[in-house]
């Protein structure tokens, strides 16, 4: 067996903080809580950009993603010239893979006349019948233990398991149907949608989805423990965004960008069991991955990373991380005439988020009459878009889809959910001054092209023909309504 440790990381589809490590009623994932208990559990962990393949991109280069040219979009072509932690692992003799969900959604490009392999070889053979007809059908545990049963030799591996769930669509109530739950199991609807039973229901059906992500998890945990491979093996779960309900995925709120993560690594984790308050950055992954493989970060044939290595806060439960991180983002989905995004930066310090919007006369999530293509269609989204008018239920229109000021400020220790903008707030004038310069200054070290008057990066093309120019095509009439969106969510202004 390898001295040096396997890498198993498990990325779930669009789940937040609603596992039972962190103190979820309404949903079971014994297996996250298993590697909590048995590691670290993070409290504040956040990816820098709010949506599968920009997030996804971060972890697999160590990058912010406003550092990754093409790759700080959704539905973009993969930049050449940044290599991934993966492809620079299997360089220093780590056998790669993943199944399901790697970098996507996009074009990863070409490579020796092949699709790059950006998380590595395939391994999506074997199904199975998920509880839910919405849910994949693939196998995903089934198909790790192919790829170990593949392994010739005694190298160490690096695998991604990438869950499709819990991203929509779901099976409406099959949270109550088949999860055995009830809309009084919920013990709290954040504030940014009514609380009702239409969303409590949306919510069980989200949960029971994350079970699903779990069980596979359990699956895993359990081959490697067979196999006497779980002692040299860190485990990392976490997910790639916010939940898919209105003014999380796909924005840069507190729900947006705060995720899971759990670690495991015996032997490299100082008291077990321990939480960590320490602010974590997805650009923090490929450093820490490269490190615990012995590839010197400064030298290796990645583009310079950005990230800092998590191997200090494992190891040594007296050491601090950091003290602040940056958000943001560029084009997410399409429906915006010119496919144009709706760029924001952000960062967070000391329990405050501080947001600049910078093209505040766009729609924040995509335009209303091709159905606000940027949150996912759901029975949360529909039943905002039938109380817009509402005298008493219209404010939750408003932040979900309404134009929004330049700048944003929150106490987010205080105000999760992100509803009281303290910009104009003279109590809180110097930290915002603050943190409005430190943004800037960070932003052109790392040569953001908003900050440094290079072109806008939302303009780079769409990678999929069948998406491209959709807003045209869309209002044309030559194109359907979108799959991920309901057509009752289209809502002309």
């Amino acid at each position: 067996m390898s001295t040096r440790p396997n890498i198993l990381f498990c990325l779930a589809d669009d789940a937040s903080l609603h596992f039972g490590a962190y103190g979820c009623p309404w949903v079971s994932t014994p297996a996250f809580d298993r590697v909590a208990r048995e590691g670290i559990l993070f409290t504040n962990a956040f990816t820098c950009n709010a949506k599968c393949a920009p997030s996804r991109a971060s972890i697999l280069t160590g990058r912010n993603s406003w550092q990754l040219e093409d790759g700080a979009n959704h539905q973009c072509h993969f930049p050449a010239r940044f290599k991934t932690v993966w492809e620079e692992l299997s360089d220093h003799g780590y056998v790669t893979g993943h199944t399901a969900k790697g970098w996507a959604p996009g074009d990863p490009g070409v490579k020796d006349g092949r699709p790059r392999e950006l998380t590595g070889p395939a391994f999506n053979a074997r199904r199975h019948d998920p509880p839910t007809k919405n849910m994949n059908t693939c196998d995903y545990a089934g198909n790790f233990e192919d790829f170990l049963d593949k392994r010739t030799d005694d190298r160490p591996f690096v695998f991604w398991y990438g869950s499709t769930e819990p991203h929509r669509k779901y099976e409406y109530r099959s949270g109550i149907e088949k999860g055995g739950r009830s809309v009084t199991d919920i013990d709290h609807v954040y504030g940014i949608w009514p609380d009702n039973d239409v969303v409590r229901t949306d919510l069980l059906d989200y949960g029971f989805a994350i079970e699903q992500f779990d069980r596979h998890l359990a699956r895993m945990i359990e081959m490697l423990e067979q196999r006497g491979e779980l002692e040299n093996t860190i485990i990392v779960v976490t997910s790639d965004n916010g939940m898919p309900f209105p003014r999380a995925k796909g924005q840069e709120y507190y729900h947006s960008n705060h995720l899971p993560l759990a670690i495991r690594w015996p032997g490299g984790v100082a008291r077990p069991g321990r939480v960590s308050d320490d602010l974590v950055g997805f650009i923090d992954f490929a450093p820490t991955f490269l490190e615990i493989a012995g590839v010197d970060v400064e030298r290796c044939g990645m583009e310079p990373i950005t990230g800092r290595s998590l191997t200090d806060i494992l190891g040594d439960d007296t050491v601090s991380g950091r003290d602040y991180v940056l958000i943001g983002k560029e084009r997410h989905d399409v429906g915006r005439p010119g496919d144009v995004g709706y760029p924001i930066r952000g960062i967070i310090r000391d329990g405050f988020l501080y947001l600049r919007n910078f093209e505040v006369e766009r729609w924040p999530a995509g335009n209303p009459e091709t159905g606000y293509l940027n949150c996912d269609g759901g029975p949360t989204k529909t039943e905002i878009l039938r109380l817009k008018d509402d005298p008493d239920n219209g404010k939750y229109w408003t932040m979900a889809f309404g134009k929004r000021p330049a700048e944003e400020f929150y106490f987010v220790e205080r105000d999760p959910d992100c509803l009281v903008n303290l910009v104009d707030n003279p109590s809180h004038a110097q930290r915002l001054t603050a943190m409005r310069l430190e943004l800037e200054q960070r932003l052109r070290a790392q040569d953001d092209p908003r900050l440094t008057g290079g072109a806008p990066l939302d303009e780079n093309p769409v990678a999929h023909e069948d998406v491209r120019d959709y807003h045209r095509r869309f209002l044309a009439g030559e194109l359907p309504v979108a799959g991920w969106i309901n057509a009752s969510d289209v809502d002309p202004v």
